[in-house]
């Protein structure tokens, strides 16, 4: 009976698809297609297998059209879908496809039965003996299908290829790794075999080298981090290719070993590399809530006498900031894990507490240390130390606002400005320390991993210059994947800078304060409005600390939502952080993917306003503000 009803079902669905069909030359769109019965595989990512799909509710959106000769393999691949990923007996159980009255539109459900799932019982490792004891136990726990998980065909081949790439790193190029599988403890479990062959150990042989004709064998040498006679490891290859690509000389680059059929135990290998333009020209435009117009062009010059050496000039303005930068950069210093950069500026601030003007330059040496490149069982990361010498002049001026209240002539000279004018300026000699790791892979749109930075800045005393200051900062973000959809991204930063003296002349200056507010921080205020007042104007702090969390969440095609919620302040006084007194905001925003990073509109809602504060002369009138940029808030 079960079967006759089936039957009923499929011939009554295809009499349907066949009005459908004969709709297909005006175009029967498809308003909704839907599951039920999808519980143990993520029902987007089943979509994404299949031809038919439900158009757009946007009126911009993409539409979709049924084809009833798509939609029958689409009922073979959903079965297909689910056998490889563990469930032998899935099937579809029936279908319904219901036309709009006019007959111009379509609504499909499918009902799916998953069936019991064959899982792993256990997972055997076996003829990798030849690792060490820890990289055996991280390959045992990362493996991508786990005891207990059902036998996804996908999962079984990263597993293979996970123990693949990881002997290819100890020196076994030729290593092969055969998947298995035998009978478990009952009918669906499964000892999943992965029995690997090792073969010869390898070293590194001799390096060929073909393509460059203007820049030298030897730039191209000192990028690979590997020599002959080191011992073979897959990773190298790939980070000596990731190397070239880094020096901006290059369309392509191409490292390979070479006679991996004859097998021999000193492995050569091949680079190519095909040189792209030396001389690199980027013009952009671009809008902001905060920045207004942007006109930005930068031109570099990636061969610059040669050596690999970038020099470049970037010309920017922009409703806060406007100047122009040189910089130079040496990618070889003495080592390849050192560069050393020079970058010297003529810059203005516009920001809503003061105006600064800065001229002079920095000298910089950065260290950076090897990331892993083991594609299957870590992410990339980036660990890198810098330590910089800074000789710039500044001339700033605080808000009209501010210079205009009479009550604030002692305040403007406790801040080290002249009473009159509001101004005050002075050179800065510092040493900058910063540390930093990155593995999220793509900082612009981050889905997983984390990044830290801390940064310590010493002024004046023995550096000379006319500030003695010290600053300590620290930042850190954590970005965490949920069932492959939605995205959970934490930020926490806190920072104190501190003079050494008690004079006028050792105080912070006042362009160096803390401020929150804006479309990075604290998005329920405009720019630098979260801060200690002075009759209600922002004066800034020497203290700060907050947080922010998002749920970034996909909507459609390119379009995705968030939910953002914040908490942070600036307090008067160095080393002076007060849980009990912190500002929170909160709201919604919405994003839409671009090529150089997404469109970005958050709405912030205030939980606690600031008492007092004043904005563009009068009190602050709402208690919400709306951003727009691109890229991530962080």
């Amino acid at each position: 009976m079960q079967g006759s009803r089936f039957l009923l079902s499929v011939v009554a669905g295809l009499v349907l698809i066949s009005a459908a069909g004969c709709k297909q030359e005006g175009g029967v769109k498809v308003t909704s297609f839907t599951f039920t019965g999808v519980k143990a595989v993520p029902e987007k990512q089943l979509k994404a297998v299949l031809a038919t799909a439900a158009s757009s509710k946007l009126p911009f959106g993409d539409k979709y059209y049924f084809s009833r000769e798509q939609f029958e393999a689409d009922l073979k691949r959903i079965t297909a879908y689910y056998q490889d990923r563990g469930f032998p007996d899935a099937r579809v159980t029936s279908f319904d496809v219901k036309l709009s009255q006019d007959q111009n539109s379509v609504a499909i459900a499918v009902n799916v039965d998953e069936g019991q799932p064959i899982r792993a019982e256990r997972i055997v490792l076996e003829g990798i003996d030849g690792l060490p004891e820890s990289h055996r136990q991280t390959l045992e726990a990362r493996l991508p299908l786990k005891v207990g998980q059902p036998l996804d065909r996908a999962l079984l081949q990263s597993s293979r290829e996970a123990v693949l790439d990881e002997l290819k790193d100890h020196g076994f190029p030729y290593a092969s790794v055969r998947l298995s599988e035998t009978a478990g403890s009952s009918d669906r479990e499964r000892v999943v075999v992965l029995h690997a062959e090792p073969g010869e150990l390898a070293h590194f042989g001799r390096v060929q080298i073909n393509g460059p004709s203007s820049v030298s064998d030897r730039i191209v040498r000192r990028q690979l981090v590997y020599r002959p006679g080191d011992l073979f490891q897959q990773s190298k290859v790939i980070e000596s290719q990731r190397a070239l690509y880094g020096l901006e000389l290059f369309e392509f680059a191409n490292v390979e070993p070479l006679k991996t059929d004859e097998q021999p135990t000193d492995v050569p290998t091949r680079v190519t590399v095909t040189e792209g333009k030396h001389r690199k020209l980027n013009f952009g435009l671009g809008y902001g809530s905060e920045e207004k117009a942007r006109v930005q062009i930068d031109w570099r010059h990636v061969n610059f006498f040669g050596g690999a050496r970038t020099a470049g000039v970037l010309a920017r303005y922009s409703g806060l900031d406007r100047g122009v930068k040189l910089n130079f950069n040496e990618p070889y210093f003495f080592s390849r894990h050192y560069t050393f950069g020079l970058t010297g500026q003529f810059w203005h601030s516009d920001e809503p507490a003061f105006q600064l003007d800065t001229s002079g330059g920095r000298a910089t040496i950065t260290r950076r240390f090897a990331r892993g490149a083991r594609p299957v069982l870590s992410r990339n990361a980036e660990t890198a130390l810098s330590f910089t010498y800074l000789n710039e002049w500044e001339d700033y001026t605080i808000s009209e606002s501010t210079l205009n209240d009479p009550t604030q002539r002692d305040d403007l000279i406790a801040l080290g400005l002249d009473p009159e004018t509001g101004s005050g300026g002075g050179r800065t000699s510092a040493v900058l320390l910063d540390g930093g790791r990155n593995t999220t892979g793509n900082l612009l749109d981050a889905r997983r991993g984390y990044v830290a930075n801390v940064h310590f800045e010493q002024a004046g005393k023995w550096l000379r210059g006319d500030f003695d200051y010290y600053e300590i900062t620290a930042e850190g973000r954590y970005y965490h994947t949920i069932s492959d959809r939605a995205v959970l991204a934490i930020r926490a930063r806190l920072g104190s800078i501190d003079g050494f003296g008690s004079s006028q002349q050792d105080i912070v200056p006042f362009f160096k304060r803390y401020f929150l507010g804006g479309s990075t921080s604290m998005r329920g205020w405009g720019r630098f409005e979260v801060s200690p007042l002075s009759e209600g104007d922002p004066i800034g702090g020497q203290s700060t600390l907050n947080f922010s969390t998002e749920l970034r969440v996909p909507i459609r095609g390119n379009f995705s939502g968030v939910l953002f919620f914040e908490g942070g302040n600036v307090w008067l006084n160095p080393w002076d952080f007060n849980l009990n007194d912190l500002r929170y905001d909160a709201g919604p925003g919405i994003r839409y993917n671009t090529p150089v990073g997404p469109l970005r509109l958050d709405v912030g809602f205030q939980l606690n306003r600031i008492e007092g504060l004043i904005v563009n002369g009068e009190p602050e009138p709402r208690h919400f503000r709306i951003h727009f940029s691109i890229g991530q808030a962080f």
